[in-house]
Protein backbone atom coordinates (compact mmCIF):
# COMPACT_ATOMS: atom_id res chain seq x y z
CA UNK A 1 0.00 0.00 0.00
CA UNK A 2 3.30 2.56 0.72
CA UNK A 3 4.42 1.28 -2.29
CA UNK A 4 1.57 2.36 -4.07
CA UNK A 5 1.45 5.66 -3.13
CA UNK A 6 4.63 6.22 -3.54
CA UNK A 7 3.70 5.26 -7.54
CA UNK A 8 1.12 7.35 -7.47
CA UNK A 9 3.08 10.16 -5.96
CA UNK A 10 5.75 9.94 -8.68
CA UNK A 11 3.02 9.78 -11.46
CA UNK A 12 1.61 12.91 -10.18
CA UNK A 13 5.31 14.60 -10.24
CA UNK A 14 5.47 13.20 -14.22
CA UNK A 15 2.83 14.52 -15.22
CA UNK A 16 3.22 17.89 -13.60
CA UNK A 17 6.63 18.56 -14.61
CA UNK A 18 5.09 17.51 -18.03
CA UNK A 19 2.79 20.16 -18.38
CA UNK A 20 5.09 22.57 -17.24
CA UNK A 21 7.45 21.93 -19.69
CA UNK A 22 4.34 21.70 -22.33
CA UNK A 23 3.56 25.32 -21.80
CA UNK A 24 6.91 26.35 -21.58
CA UNK A 25 7.73 25.09 -24.94
CA UNK A 26 4.27 26.65 -26.38
CA UNK A 27 5.18 30.13 -24.73
CA UNK A 28 8.69 29.92 -26.49
CA UNK A 29 7.43 29.14 -29.54
CA UNK A 30 4.92 32.18 -29.76
CA UNK A 31 7.93 33.70 -28.22
CA UNK A 32 9.91 33.21 -31.54
CA UNK A 33 7.17 33.53 -33.71
CA UNK A 34 6.51 37.05 -32.65
CA UNK A 35 10.47 37.92 -32.92
CA UNK A 36 10.53 36.63 -36.17
CA UNK A 37 7.70 39.03 -37.37
CA UNK A 38 9.26 41.86 -35.71
CA UNK A 39 12.28 41.14 -37.68
CA UNK A 40 10.80 41.11 -40.67
CA UNK A 41 9.12 44.21 -39.89
CA UNK A 42 12.60 45.49 -39.44
CA UNK A 43 13.97 44.64 -42.46
CA UNK A 44 10.92 45.98 -44.56
CA UNK A 45 11.32 49.27 -42.74
CA UNK A 46 15.45 49.42 -43.38
CA UNK A 47 14.44 47.87 -47.15
CA UNK A 48 12.17 51.00 -47.90
CA UNK A 49 14.89 53.34 -45.33
CA UNK A 50 17.39 52.05 -47.69
CA UNK A 51 15.58 52.90 -51.12
CA UNK A 52 14.25 56.35 -50.06
CA UNK A 53 17.92 57.20 -49.33
CA UNK A 54 19.31 56.43 -53.22
CA UNK A 55 15.77 58.25 -54.46
CA UNK A 56 17.40 61.32 -52.20
CA UNK A 57 20.92 60.80 -53.63
CA UNK A 58 19.52 60.40 -57.23
CA UNK A 59 18.17 64.07 -56.81
CA UNK A 60 21.64 65.67 -55.67
CA UNK A 61 23.04 63.89 -58.37
CA UNK A 62 20.67 64.92 -61.20
CA UNK A 63 21.25 68.54 -59.51
CA UNK A 64 25.11 67.87 -60.15
CA UNK A 65 25.50 68.87 -56.53
CA UNK A 66 29.29 68.27 -55.92
CA UNK A 67 31.08 65.42 -57.13
CA UNK A 68 28.46 63.26 -59.55
CA UNK A 69 30.75 59.95 -59.58
CA UNK A 70 30.78 60.08 -55.75
CA UNK A 71 27.26 60.53 -55.62
CA UNK A 72 27.02 58.02 -58.20
CA UNK A 73 28.75 55.68 -55.89
CA UNK A 74 26.46 56.68 -52.70
CA UNK A 75 23.64 55.49 -54.71
CA UNK A 76 24.89 52.20 -55.89
CA UNK A 77 25.79 51.53 -52.51
CA UNK A 78 22.28 52.45 -51.22
CA UNK A 79 21.17 50.32 -53.53
CA UNK A 80 23.42 47.26 -52.76
CA UNK A 81 22.41 47.64 -49.26
CA UNK A 82 18.67 47.11 -50.33
CA UNK A 83 19.43 44.32 -52.08
CA UNK A 84 20.66 42.53 -49.16
CA UNK A 85 17.64 43.73 -47.27
CA UNK A 86 15.20 42.67 -49.87
CA UNK A 87 17.29 39.25 -49.59
CA UNK A 88 16.26 38.48 -45.96
CA UNK A 89 13.11 39.52 -46.45
CA UNK A 90 10.64 36.24 -46.76
CA UNK A 91 7.12 35.76 -47.27
CA UNK A 92 6.57 35.89 -51.30
CA UNK A 93 9.17 39.01 -51.95
CA UNK A 94 11.08 36.67 -54.45
CA UNK A 95 10.17 38.56 -57.52
CA UNK A 96 10.78 41.70 -55.64
CA UNK A 97 14.25 40.92 -54.69
CA UNK A 98 14.69 39.86 -58.07
CA UNK A 99 13.89 43.24 -59.25
CA UNK A 100 16.10 45.22 -56.75
CA UNK A 101 19.23 42.64 -57.43
CA UNK A 102 18.66 43.23 -61.50
CA UNK A 103 18.38 47.04 -60.66
CA UNK A 104 21.76 46.75 -58.15
CA UNK A 105 23.35 44.72 -61.10
CA UNK A 106 23.05 46.87 -64.06
CA UNK A 107 23.73 50.21 -61.77
CA UNK A 108 27.66 48.34 -60.88
CA UNK A 109 28.21 47.17 -64.80
CA UNK A 110 26.73 49.85 -66.39
CA UNK A 111 27.23 53.30 -64.81
CA UNK A 112 27.24 54.71 -68.36
CA UNK A 113 23.30 53.84 -69.28
CA UNK A 114 22.12 53.90 -65.79
CA UNK A 115 23.44 57.90 -65.66
CA UNK A 116 20.65 58.72 -67.83
CA UNK A 117 18.18 56.27 -66.46
CA UNK A 118 18.63 57.65 -62.77
CA UNK A 119 14.92 60.22 -63.23
CA UNK A 120 13.09 57.01 -64.02
CA UNK A 121 14.78 54.81 -61.42
CA UNK A 122 14.37 57.82 -59.23
CA UNK A 123 10.28 57.46 -59.72
CA UNK A 124 10.26 53.67 -59.55
CA UNK A 125 12.36 53.99 -55.97
CA UNK A 126 9.44 56.30 -54.75
CA UNK A 127 6.68 54.48 -55.89
CA UNK A 128 7.98 50.79 -53.97
CA UNK A 129 8.51 53.51 -50.91
CA UNK A 130 4.73 54.21 -51.07
CA UNK A 131 3.79 50.61 -51.44
CA UNK A 132 2.83 50.57 -55.40
CA UNK A 133 3.41 47.73 -56.97
CA UNK A 134 4.19 49.51 -59.99
CA UNK A 135 7.32 50.59 -58.86
CA UNK A 136 9.00 47.42 -59.24
CA UNK A 137 7.38 47.40 -62.93
CA UNK A 138 8.85 50.57 -63.52
CA UNK A 139 12.43 49.37 -62.18
CA UNK A 140 11.94 46.30 -64.10
CA UNK A 141 11.67 48.88 -67.16
CA UNK A 142 14.40 50.55 -66.52
CA UNK A 143 16.65 47.32 -65.85
CA UNK A 144 15.27 46.03 -69.62
CA UNK A 145 15.98 49.18 -71.38
CA UNK A 146 19.94 48.98 -70.57
CA UNK A 147 21.65 47.49 -73.61
CA UNK A 148 23.57 44.58 -71.55
CA UNK A 149 25.68 43.48 -74.77
CA UNK A 150 27.66 47.74 -74.07
CA UNK A 151 28.85 49.62 -71.64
Amino acid sequence: MNQEKILKRRFLTVMVLWVITLIALLVFIGLYIDETKRVQETYRKQYKVELSHASKEIDSYLLNQGDTSHRYKRITSYVTCASSYAFLIDEGFAEQQKVINEVNTCLIKYPEQMGTKLEDLKQAFDDIGADLDKGYEEAQAVVDSVDKLGY
